[in-house]
């Protein structure tokens, strides 16, 4: 299986803009919600310009909800500061074909100050990069995967909008979990996601039905933690843009309806040894998973309430840790036993843990480095991980409950020495107030569910 992912080289790419094989390349980044953000680049001026000089975007993008309104109260940038640029420097490493749209390339860039040229310290990618970093230094490197879950829609996006997300059409009248009938009526659409991905350098171990109505899982192969990352990203936007070329929509809530089953993104976590690549988790001398392995699940463990913000970023993404539903309510680990947050999987070699807590509504990016810092905290300070739980979570009295709130979430966040210690104070803050603008905005909404139960019985 080949990990790490080839680039496109620069005279590859040369070669193909001059024959009119390409003619555009999207230049983009990820920001704080995990979606793409960037230019459209003509082949012409990519190939003149931008390889060797600066292209800009706005600062104010790390700064907005998702409807692009401008928030306050940041340090990065405000109106008082005058939201002014950002540097987008291109990461060639990243340079692949979008083989879904028409004579397209993608290149993923990192944020710098415009000024003084250092890395944004509130952007996703260098959060990422600096936890990397931090494992390299210790004599690791990460593998990761991340299996995301979503709907499939009859409707194309506009008309789910027009719909006000009511009486939607998913794909399948009943659960399609591993069903290869079910599934064989939308491959159509999952058939071209496959397809266009892994030849997009994105590449694709399968797919499968889930446990809801129109409800499907595609796997990505894993990767080193920054490759994989970034196939999370494109991944996740392509499959929007596949299904919108389709006639359909897709929908990565991490809770769509509460009659339907939540959509996760459970992240697989493997430490080698920089040297020699032997997975860290495993002893092989004696057979069994390693005291590093203890010690990271340990710092796990810690994470999966105090970082809950990071793996749970929506309002949304509470109504899915419902007991009974494959999504974990309490705080545990085990061997194979998916009513825990924490998952034990594979053997030697291909010895992990799977973190369940995380919805498909969770920056990668921010996951996946609250992943390496609390394990690498859990290390440093030897947490070991206690015994293994056996049995079924989701009834047992003895174990601590995930928070049941994004404002809880935010508590144990702020509270947490373990946050301030990976994401340093600064990047901390952010998150902070990035989730209680949130919150404020939720809390003045008027819902269906208020209407519905108010408008004439009150």
């Amino acid at each position: 299986m080949t990990l790490r992912r080839d680039p496109i080289t620069i005279e590859e790419i040369e070669n193909r803009i001059r024959s009119g094989e390409i003619d555009t390349v999207i230049c983009a980044f990820p920001d704080h919600l995990g979606r793409l953000v960037g230019k459209r680049v003509t082949g012409a001026y990519f190939l003149d310009y931008a390889l060797t000089h600066p292209m800009h975007a706005c600062a104010y993008l790390l700064t907005v909800d998702t409807e692009m309104t401008p928030l306050p109260g940041f340090e990065l940038t405000s109106w008082e500061k005058g939201y002014g640029d950002f540097r987008m420097v291109p990461d060639l490493s990243t340079l692949r074909y979008a083989n879904w749209l028409d004579r397209t390339a993608l290149l993923l860039c990192d944020v710098h100050d415009d000024e003084a040229g250092d890395p944004v310290e509130e952007a996703p990618r260098n959060i990422l990069k600096k936890q990397i970093q931090s494992a390299e230094d210790k004599g690791y490197e990460l593998y990761m995967a991340s299996e995301l879950e979503f709907y499939l829609f009859d409707e194309d996006f506009r008309e789910c909008r027009q719909k006000g997300y009511r009486n939607l059409n998913a794909t399948s009248d009943y659960i399609i979990d591993y069903h290869i009938l079910g599934t064989t009526y939308d491959e159509g659409v999952i058939a071209d996601i496959r397809n266009h991905l892994s030849a997009s350098g994105v590449p694709i171990e399968f797919s499968k039905g889930e446990w809801g109505h129109g409800q499907h899982e595609i796997n990505v192969v894993y990767a080193p933690a920054l490759e994989m990352a970034d196939r999370h990203a494109i991944y996740k936007n392509a499959v929007k843009e596949i299904a919108a070329s389709h006639g359909k929509s897709v929908s990565f809530m991490a809770k769509y309806s509460n009659e339907a089953a939540g959509n996760s993104c459970h992240i697989h976590t493997s430490l080698a040894k920089k040297e020699t690549l032997e997975n860290a988790f495993w002893d092989a001398d004696n057979n069994q998973p390693s005291q590093v392995f203890r010690w990271f699940l340990g710092g796990l463990l810690k994470a999966e309430k105090e970082l809950t913000l990071i793996f749970a970023p929506t309002i949304n993404s509470y109504k899915r840790f419902e007991a009974g539903s494959f999504a974990p309510t309490a705080i545990a680990w085990s061997r194979d036993n998916r009513t825990c947050c924490l998952r034990t999987v594979g053997h030697s070699g291909s010895f992990r843990v799977e973190n369940r807590m995380p919805g498909a509504d969770a920056n990668p990016y921010l996951a996946f480095a609250a992943t390496i810092g609390a394990g690498l905290w859990g290390i440093e300070n030897q947490i070991d991980c206690g015994d293994a739980f056996v049995g079924d979570a989701y009834t047992s009295e003895k174990l601590e409950h995930v928070p049941g709130t994004m404002a809880q979430a935010v508590d144990a966040f702020k509270d947490s020495a373990m946050a301030k210690e990976i994401f340093g104070e600064r990047v901390q803050n952010y998150l902070i107030h990035t989730a209680e603008l949130e919150i404020a905005a939720y809390n003045i909404a008027v819902t269906d569910w208020e209407k519905n139960r108010y408008f004439e019985r009150i």
